[in-house]
């Protein structure tokens, strides 16, 4: 089995797009753990509404390509994704693969570990929620020591416990 950890946000309906693409992910494998949601200040364009961001750990006998283009996008396009020029674009829902196993991979335009996980906090942060002992295969760094290099403001992120992504029972933290 893999296990794939995944960043998602939305900015539109993201109460509802989160939590049905987190339940959805179920159907390409098991969705482990998932961080705590977290709104965010739209990257880019910021004359938009702000993002909910959150990462989860899915357990997969699917491989990073079938699970991105099987899965990824297939619930990208059932929850209304519209492709767009614009990479800073209102959207529904965004899954990327951020890691793969230990794994460096290409996957089309996308390298995994995206470089995201050094780059915006929101990423990082969440990651580090739940798996902060996971070693970068690019950096040798934790998850954990990864996140700790970000400074955010309260302004810029924070916690929004009203959104439950997984159903009871499932793990909300720390998986590996």
């Amino acid at each position: 089995m893999n296990l794939a950890y995944l960043s998602l946000g939305s900015n539109i309906c993201p109460q509802e797009n989160l939590p049905a693409a987190v339940n959805m992910l179920e159907d390409y494998g098991s969705v482990l753990v998932s961080s705590s949601v977290w709104e965010t200040i739209a990257v880019g364009d910021i004359e938009q509404p702000n993002y909910l961001n959150a990462a989860v750990i899915l357990e997969t006998n699917l491989t990073a390509r079938n699970l991105n283009d099987d899965g990824i996008k297939h619930i990208e396009n059932v929850l209304g994704r519209k492709k767009s020029n614009n990479p800073f674009a209102p959207r529904t829902i965004d899954i990327d693969i951020m890691l793969f196993n230990d794994e460096i991979i290409t996957l089309g335009q996308r390298r995994i570990p995206d470089n995201e996980i050094l780059e915006r906090a929101f990423v990082a942060l969440c990651l580090a929620e739940i798996s902060p002992g996971y070693i970068h295969p690019d950096t040798n760094q934790t998850l954990e020591e990864i996140a700790q290099t970000f400074e955010h403001s309260s302004k810029s992120m924070k916690p929004r416990h009203d959104i439950q992504l997984l159903k009871p029972g499932k793990l909300t933290n720390n998986y590996v």
